[in-house]
């Protein structure tokens, strides 16, 4: 029997003007901005709607305000039961509100926590991310432990987005990612550049983020699912609550494996995929990932 998948987009997908139509268009959408806006303690809403690349690039901003679009968008539809769900990175946050495990003011608060902390974490080591096109994901590994076995001294890198086959994206020290991404080069990757991000997302610099997770998590209430969430670090369906949470924790430090959460969807039975929030990112990831199965979006 075919499934149908929902899918939600994470960091990266903002910009200027995102959500005013859902806002002015959508009763439900408008309610869930205002709550959002009480909920942040700031009007996240005209940040949203007029603020500059540079407003939405902030961390704090930019995660609640992908979350936030992505649930109204999602909310907008009606009638709608997922057979499945994902999210990259940030939104897997969105997916489990669409699963009901969350509701939306637990998981705004707990989407507000992880960019703070994160923020936080980003500020304590010069570190970043880098794209690399073009090369096997095995050879990437390789290249990564082989730099961070060279350099020592705490410095590391690596593979923390398998985002389709040939995109991967690297993260760690800064030291560590430029040396790495010379070798990729060398090692034939087309290219291999900096990405404008604030820090390593999905490396081991991301550990002091993590105890503040853990515990603003712990002290949440998750109801069970009402469909299979295929989570960024185990890349497959999880339906039970404790091992959402620990997925959730892990996933701080741990690497997004879209490319095989996709593969396993679509083993379970998924041919539709409906990406809800800002952008068209993860449809075109899911087209390249598998040409066969149908992909929209809801924005």
């Amino acid at each position: 029997m075919s499934k149908h998948a929902y899918i939600f987009p994470g960091q990266g997908s903002q910009f200027s003007g995102m959500g005013k139509n859902l806002y002015e268009n959508n009763a439900q959408a408008k309610e869930l901005f205002e709550e959002a806006n009480e909920i942040l303690g700031f009007r996240i809403s005209d940040i949203m709607f007029n603020g500059t690349d540079e407003d939405l690039k902030q961390t704090k901003v930019t995660q609640p305000a992908v979350f936030l679009h992505s649930v109204a968008a999602f909310k907008s539809l009606t009638d709608v039961k997922p057979d499945m769900v994902a999210g990259h990175s940030l939104g897997e946050f969105s997916a489990l509100v669409a699963n009901n495990v969350l509701s939306f003011e637990d998981a705004l608060k707990l989407v507000s926590i992880r960019a703070n902390a994160m923020q936080r974490a980003c500020e304590i080591n010069p570190s970043t991310m880098a794209a690399v096109l073009a090369l096997a994901d095995e050879k990437v590994e390789e290249i990564c432990a082989a730099v961070t076995n060279e350099l020592g001294f705490g410095l590391v890198v690596v593979a923390a987005n398998y985002n389709c086959p040939g995109q991967l994206v690297i993260s760690g020290s800064t030291e560590a990612v430029d040396a790495a991404c010379l070798k990729m080069k060398e090692a034939g990757a087309k290219r291999a550049l900096l990405l404008p991000v604030g820090g390593a997302f999905h490396s081991p610099l991301m550990e002091p983020a993590k105890e503040e997770l853990a515990a603003a998590i712990n002290s949440t209430v998750f109801h069970e699912a009402s469909c299979p969430v295929y989570q960024n670090v185990v890349a497959r369906a999880v339906n039970d609550v404790a091992l959402i949470k620990n997925n959730l924790i892990a996933q701080l430090t741990g690497a997004v494996r879209w490319t095989q959460s996709v593969q396993a969807m679509i083993a379970d039975g998924a041919t539709e995929f409906t990406e809800a929030g800002p952008g068209k990112v993860l449809q075109g990831l899911v087209n390249k990932i598998d040409k066969t199965v149908a992909t929209n979006g809801v924005n």
